[in-house]
């Protein structure tokens, strides 16, 4: 009789671990990589640094946030980094000094994003083409659309006000760390979007065709209208990076972009969410992007070549899929 109890609480004591893990496995990963690159490297607990690798990843974050509400309906998006390129170079174009407010090039560039979310939630919901073609043939529009509209040469001489997105700060006497107003974009977006997916209908929509499209549609959700707007918020917070990132390097550099796709979707299935649809979090997604972010940062501090960088990454990438699909399997 003891034997039996011992043996049940055994297993209640391994399925309370197993839960657990499950529930808080992507934060244990990132405390515990803390942890291991404070003690490879001094450098790496200093404020400075901290703030450092949060305005690294704010792009990334960005993007993949965006690519989250994609990825929760079952698709993919591969042209994050092309309308990057284009909305920062359209911004630029409006960004002169002296010609229009800050607001309009940000308003353009991420008018832009969302046009090309548009295109391609039309096409991915009405005429039913996997977005991973469809996402293809857009990296390849907004690439020549970059050079075109930049004529192959990067935008330069941006106004002071318009640079300030990407590189002010807020707060911070003079010679004291201020808060990177990148930091802060990141961050607004991250609050509104965690709102709108576990607040509101919305949300629950973007969840339910990812968990099951055909029980969606019988339970009266407007399928093919949501699964357009995942794709027009996507690339309009795309637009939006792509203004950050003209801000930050003061320029709209048409070649840009490049890769920025695969880390965007490295951060989300990190953060676990499921590449079929369904499940996930946008909190495991700020999450994952921190993990690269401090990877990258960490491996940098201790003079790791860049190209051990991306095969790292590559494992990474191939370890949480393959997770995912076991995961998947039991489910």
């Amino acid at each position: 009789m003891f034997q039996n109890l011992d043996a049940k609480s055994n297993m209640l004591k391994r399925n309370d671990a197993k839960s657990l893990l499950s529930k808080y496995g992507i934060l244990i990963a990132l405390v515990v990589l803390i942890v291991v690159l404070s003690i490879a490297t001094p450098n790496f607990l200093q404020i400075k640094n901290f703030l450092n690798v949060f305005r690294q990843i704010s792009i990334s974050a960005i993007l993949a946030i965006g690519a989250t509400f994609v990825v929760l309906t079952g698709g993919i998006d591969l042209s994050l980094g092309a309308v990057v390129a284009i909305t920062g170079v359209s911004a630029a174009m409006f960004a002169h000094p002296g010609e229009y407010p800050t607001v309009v090039p940000v308003l353009v560039g991420i008018g832009v994003g969302v046009l090309f979310g548009l295109f391609i939630g039309v096409i991915v919901a009405k005429a039913n083409v996997a977005s991973f073609i469809v996402t293809l043939g857009v990296t390849t529009i907004a690439r020549g659309g970059a050079l075109l509209i930049a004529d192959g040469r990067p935008v330069s001489n941006l106004d002071p006000s318009f640079n300030w997105i990407g590189n002010g700060e807020i707060g911070g006497a003079e010679g004291q760390i201020g808060f990177p107003v990148m930091i802060l974009i990141m961050l607004a977006v991250f609050l509104v979007v965690w709102f709108v997916l576990n607040k509101t209908k919305y949300g629950r929509y973007v969840y339910a065709i990812g968990g099951n499209e055909e029980a969606a549609y019988a339970s009266g959700v407007k399928v093919d209208r949501v699964k357009m707007s995942v794709y027009v918020i996507c690339s309009g917070l795309a637009g939006l990076a792509g203004v950050m990132q003209a801000a930050r390097i003061e320029v709209g550099q048409p070649s840009i972009g490049v890769g920025y796709e695969l880390d965007a979707i490295a951060a989300v299935v990190i953060g676990g969410t499921s590449l079929s649809g369904g499940v996930g979090t946008v909190v495991g997604t700020l999450i994952g992007a921190l993990i690269i972010g401090f990877i990258n940062n960490g491996l940098d501090l201790l003079n790791v070549s860049s190209y051990y960088q991306q095969i790292i990454k590559g494992l990474i990438i191939i370890g949480a899929v393959l997770l995912d699909v076991k995961t998947k399997q039991k489910r």
